[in-house]
C-alpha cells in the first residue's frame, strides 16, 4: 500500500498532467467559477456516503472531493497565487494553533470549552493580522442552505452566552411566533405574512438546535421518509387501476397509514 505522501504526490502529479497544453480539453478549461457546483455536488455525496453506511462509497466520495481540492490548487499554482503544498501546511498550522490543549500546555473540560477556546484564538488571530473587531456570526458563508446557515448563526450566539435558559423558554418563544403568523394572517399583509413565517422558521430551527439537533439534516431525513411513503401510496393506487384523483384523502391516508405500519 502506497504511503499517503506517495498517493498524494500521484494524485497532484495526475491533475498537473491533465492542465497541461497535452491535457485533457476539458479540464484545461476549467476554472474557480466554473468548479463551484461541482465542489457543491460532492460535498452533498459525501455525505449521501455516510448516511449510507457503506465505507467503500464513502472512500469513493471522498476521493472525488479531495479531487476539487487538489483540482482548485493546480489552478491557482498555475496563476502564480498558491500551490497545494500551501492549502496542506496552512491548515496543518491552523489547527495546531487552536488546538492548544493537544499540541500546547491549555487545559479543557469538554467540547464546550474546546469551541470557547477556538472562538477566542481566531478572534486574536484576526486582531494580529490587522482586522478590527468582528461580530462572532461574522464570516458563516452565505451559500450554506437557509437552515444550516440559522443553525450555524443561533449556535455561534449561545457560545456567545446569548440563549435561552431552558427548553419551556424555547417552546413560548415558538408559540409567540405561531400566533404572530396568524395575526398577519388576519391582517391579510403579504409583507408581514412573509416576516412572520420567517421568524417562525427561525424559531423552528431554534428549538432543534437547543435540543442538540441539526435541523438541515432532520429535515432531510423526513423528506426521504415523505417520499417513500407516498411512493407506496401512489403504488397502491396504480394497482388499484383507479387514477388518483379519484380516491378520497381518506383512503389515501389508510394507504399512508399502512406504509407507516410497514416502517417506511
Amino acid at each position: 500500500m502506497a504511503k499517503a505522501g506517495e498517493s498524494m504526490e500521484r494524485l497532484l502529479g495526475v491533475m498537473r498532467k491533465l492542465r497541461a497544453p497535452d491535457g485533457c480539453p476539458w479540464d484545461i478549461k476549467q476554472t474557480h467559477e466554473t468548479l463551484k457546483s461541482d465542489l457543491i455536488e460532492e460535498a452533498y455525496e459525501v455525505i449521501d456516503a455516510i448516511e449510507s453506511g457503506d465505507p467503500s462509497e464513502l472512500e469513493e466520495e471522498l476521493g472525488d472531493l479531495l479531487l476539487q481540492v487538489v483540482f482548485h490548487a493546480q489552478i491557482s499554482a498555475e496563476a502564480g497565487e498558491f500551490e497545494f503544498d500551501g492549502v496542506a501546511n496552512g491548515i496543518s498550522d491552523k489547527l495546531i494553533r487552536r488546538h492548544p490543549h493537544v499540541f500546547g500546555e491549555v487545559d479543557v473540560a469538554n467540547a464546550d470549552e474546546v469551541l470557547q477556546n477556538w472562538d477566542a484564538i481566531k478572534k486574536t488571530e484576526k486582531q494580529e493580522e490587522g482586522e478590527g473587531p468582528k461580530s462572532i456570526v461574522a464570516g458563516i458563508p452565505k451559500h450554506l442552505p437557509a437552515l444550516q446557515k440559522a443553525h450555524q448563526v443561533q449556535k455561534r450566539a449561545a457560545r456567545a452566552g446569548f440563549d435561552w435558559d431552558n427548553i419551556d423558554d424555547v417552546f413560548a418563544k415558538l408559540h409567540e411566533e405561531i400566533d404572530e403568523v396568524k395575526e398577519a394572517i388576519n391582517r391579510e399583509h403579504e409583507g408581514d405574512i412573509r416576516d412572520e413565517l420567517g421568524d417562525l422558521l427561525f424559531s423552528v430551527v431554534n428549538v432543534s438546535r437547543y435540543l442538540g439537533h441539526n435541523p438541515e439534516e432532520l429535515l432531510n431525513h423526513n423528506i426521504k421518509k415523505f417520499i417513500a411513503r407516498f411512493q407506496y401510496v401512489e403504488e397502491q393506487v396504480h394497482v388499484s387501476g383507479r387514477e388518483f384523483k379519484a380516491f378520497s384523502l381518506e383512503e389515501l391516508d389508510r394507504f399512508w397509514d399502512q406504509a407507516k405500519a410497514d416502517n417506511l
